[in-house]
């Protein structure tokens, strides 16, 4: 992992950038984002059902506990089967390189083309590349599959990350029930906040500008609080009594 305060080198004094690669900062914005979305819908659909305070707040912590550890779970698998597939391609390129090593050089040198090196640079440094097959293999594999074998993101912290903070998103919207307020509007007013300081915050390691990325996150759960809601209303509390 890059540490993002360390200078790669003499020609990037002032220039560094963020560690991208850790798996840490997707697995947490979506997670909290999820966490918010998920207990603001839920509420709101059992609210509009007719339910009471007592089932609600039930609910929204069932919601929450399942909603989290399906979370970790799944991030946990899904990088770590990343970094699998990816140590299964590193040992087909070390493969290819054994038996071929002239064209996967050739191949190498036809990519540092379309980079904007010439013909007889990009040659050159394929061979120079090819003189170690280990950092050949390395470099292939960046250079085809965008991702670096060296700088896997770390399962764990992914599925830490993403535990943490939908728990910590899926309680906002439960908080004035968990007062001792009976009252579906203050929750979902509560998630509704929480959607919009979330994407405020999100939009920080962006481009974005924050309100608009707040107001996408709100619109985001507006729409999924808004679709239970109704289902709620259909329902009725006949279903939940």
């Amino acid at each position: 992992m890059i540490d993002s305060n360390v200078k790669s080198g003499p020609d990037e004094v002032g220039h560094t950038h963020a560690d991208v690669s850790g798996g840490a900062l997707r697995a947490s914005v979506f997670g909290g984002m999820d966490g918010l979305v998920t207990n603001i819908a839920l509420i709101a659909g059992v609210g509009a059902a007719g339910a009471s305070a007592d089932f609600i707040v039930v609910t929204g912590i069932a919601g929450l506990v399942a909603g989290a550890f399906s979370m970790a779970m799944g991030e946990y698998a899904s990088v770590k089967t990343q970094n699998e597939q990816l140590d299964r391609e590193m040992v087909k390129e070390r493969a290819e390189i054994s038996r071929h090593p002239d064209a996967e050089e050739r191949e190498l040198a036809s990519m540092f083309t379309t980079m904007g090196m010439s013909k007889a640079i990009a040659t050159a440094a394929a061979r120079d590349v090819h003189g170690d097959p280990e950092h050949a293999a390395v470099v292939h594999i960046t250079q085809e599959l965008g991702l670096d074998p060296r700088e896997k993101p770390s399962p764990m912290v992914a599925a830490v990350s993403s535990f943490v903070t939908f728990s910590t998103g899926a309680i906002v919207p439960l908080i004035p029930f968990l007062l001792g307020f009976a009252s579906l509007v203050a929750g979902l007013a509560l998630g509704g906040l929480g959607l919009l300081v979330a994407g405020a915050l999100a939009s920080l390691t962006t481009v974005m500008p924050w309100w608009l990325s707040a107001l996408r996150q709100l619109g985001f759960g507006a729409a999924a609080a808004g679709a239970t809601y109704l289902v709620g209303l259909g329902l009725g509390v006949g279903v939940i009594g």
